[in-house]
Parts: C-alpha cells; sequence; structure tokens
C-alpha cells in the first residue's frame, strides 16, 4: 500500500513521532502559520494533517493545501479549527473526546479541594518553617455538602458531577437542554440562574466564538460572594477583566484555574491573588490519556488513508 502523505503541526512526544512517520511521509511544522514556508510539492501532496497544539487553523491554512481532506486534531476541544472553513472546502475535522474525561474531572476535583483547604499554602506553611514558629496552619473551607454547578454538562461535567456527589453535593446544572441525569440534579436553563444557586461553579463548556464570555460579568455577579470558580474548558470562556476584578474586590472566595485568555501568558494580576490557583492547562496531562488521545488520533488518520469511516469526526 502507498504511503500517505501526511504534515505534523506541533509538538509530538518521539514515540507519537516515530509511529506516524513509520506509517505515512511526513513533514514537520510549529504552527499551521508556517505551513506556507513549506515547499510546493509538500503542500499538494498533504492529504491531512495531524495536529498538536492551540494555534488557529483558518481558511488561510487550509488554502496553503490545495488536497488537504482530513484535519486530525490532538485534543478533544477544536475552537481554533474554523469549522465552517474546513466544511465548506469539503475538509473533515476529527478530535479525541472521551479517553481524557476522566483525567480533566480529576483535575477540577482536585483544583476544587485544593483551592477551598488551601493545599498548597498548607504546604509552604509546613517548609518554611512556620508551623514549628508560628503555629497551626490558619482554618480555611468546608469542602463537603455544598451545592455544586456545572456550567456545561457534557461528558466532562458529568465525570465532575458524578465524582462531587462522593462529596454530598447538591448537583446543579445548566446546558442547552435537561439531560437524562438523576433526577435529584437540578436543571437550569440559564446560566445566571444556575450562579445565583450555587457555592462552586465547574467551567466545562466547550471554547469558540459562541461560548467566548459566557461566563460574563452578569454570571459572576450572581455568584455568592463566598462561592468559588473551577475552569477546566478554556479560558475566553471565562470573562477574565470581570473575574478579576470580583477576585480583587473581594466579591468571590476564589478562583482555581487551569486555562487563560492569553495562555501561555498569565495576566500578572492573577498570580498576585493568594485566593487563585493556577494550573499549566494541564488537564489531559498523564501518561496515559496522552498515549491514548494519540492512538485515537492515529486511528482517525489511518482509517482516512485506507478510505474507511472516521472515528471522531467533529463535521
Amino acid at each position: 500500500m502507498p504511503r500517505s502523505n501526511i504534515i505534523l503541526v506541533g509538538a509530538y512526544s518521539p514515540q507519537q513521532r516515530e509511529r506516524l512517520e513509520s506509517r505515512f511521509i511526513t513533514c514537520s511544522v510549529d504552527t499551521p502559520q508556517q505551513l506556507t514556508s513549506l515547499a510546493s510539492d509538500e503542500r499538494r501532496a498533504c492529504a491531512a494533517v495531524a495536529c498538536h497544539g492551540h494555534s488557529p487553523f483558518g481558511a488561510a491554512e487550509m488554502d496553503a493545501l490545495p488536497s488537504l481532506r482530513l484535519i486530525a486534531n490532538f485534543g478533544v476541544g477544536y475552537d481554533d479549527i474554523d469549522i465552517d472553513a474546513a466544511t465548506s472546502r469539503g475538509i473533515t475535522v476529527t478530535n479525541t473526546p472521551n479517553v481524557l474525561n476522566d483525567d480533566v474531572a480529576d483535575l477540577a476535583v482536585g483544583m476544587y479541594l485544593a483551592l477551598k483547604r488551601r493545599l498548597i499554602a498548607g504546604d509552604r506553611w509546613v517548609r518554611s518553617g512556620d508551623w514549628a514558629r508560628i503555629g497551626s496552619f490558619p482554618l480555611n473551607a468546608h469542602t463537603s455538602g455544598l451545592r455544586v454547578g456545572i456550567l456545561g454538562m457534557g461528558r466532562i461535567g458529568k465525570e465532575i458531577a458524578d465524582r462531587m456527589v462522593a462529596f454530598k453535593a447538591t448537583v446543579h446544572y445548566q446546558s442547552r437542554q435537561a439531560k437524562q441525569v438523576p433526577s435529584d440534579w437540578v436543571y437550569h436553563a440559564d446560566a445566571i440562574d444556575l450562579a445565583r444557586s450555587v457555592d462552586v461553579l465547574f467551567v466545562t463548556v466547550v471554547g469558540g466564538d459562541e461560548t467566548r464570555h459566557f461566563v460574563s460579568a452578569e454570571v459572576l455577579s450572581a455568584l455568592p460572594s463566598d462561592a468559588v470558580v473551577i475552569n477546566v474548558s478554556r479560558g475566553t470562556v471565562i470573562d477574565e477583566d470581570a473575574l478579576i476584578q470580583r477576585l480583587q474586590g473581594g466579591f468571590l472566595a476564589g478562583a482555581a484555574l487551569d486555562v487563560f485568555a492569553t495562555e501561555p501568558h498569565v495576566d500578572p494580576r492573577l498570580c498576585d491573588q493568594e485566593n487563585v490557583l493556577l494550573q499549566p492547562h494541564q488537564g489531559s496531562g498523564t501518561i496515559n490519556t496522552r498515549e491514548s488521545m494519540g492512538d485515537l488520533q492515529y486511528a482517525n488518520i489511518l482509517a482516512f488513508t485506507e478510505g474507511n469511516e472516521l472515528i471522531t469526526p467533529v463535521n
């Protein structure tokens, strides 16, 4: 069987890169914007792109590859890819859903506990000698039996809710429509109404233009002053300026963020807040899950090159 021409975009692990290179004819760039720097014969021969990262992939990048028919994304989120532009050009986009649900949900709950129980500050208290020098660590917040809101009851949101039930939480959620969930979970059609009803807000909606600043100043203002926000979706989903203002003004108890509006560059005002927990967009960042994501991306590319049905098409 002839080997297909694939362009690798982004930073792949040595194992993932070796597998792709052993099966396909490949060339590599760091970002989609560098596609135009490739030789014209490489660009014309490319039928599929294996995309890894969060750089924009728009119409101009697609037009640089006249034979392109597949963009296989490494990740569940595809908001950096212009889906409308791809569809209009006959290009299919795939992603890697489901395999990362547990890791993202685990991190979200871990961030919640670390924020409310001030685990990082407690670690510093011991390491610095303050425990011996000053005495007991200051009391912090209770974590069980609270009203928990899930903004976006998709696969990851459901996993978070299931975990929070073990903490005796009352689950509230918002989505486009009510979902098939336990009967005692409370559905809210409106994000502001959800915010008014909870002590903890987990943000798990998909990214993209439609959800930009979905967690608006109005939503944040509706939260009780002792509430906390946990974001494991996309940084663009929250109005970051409004969040910072609420935190600085003492109108929110805290926030735990794995994603940011301009990552990897983080607003220094967030770094200055003691009631903010920061993580480097590592929701799916375990060895097992990244391997599984690579497996699914590879399987989609292989299915495409062999003329079989794609496993996880987006469009």
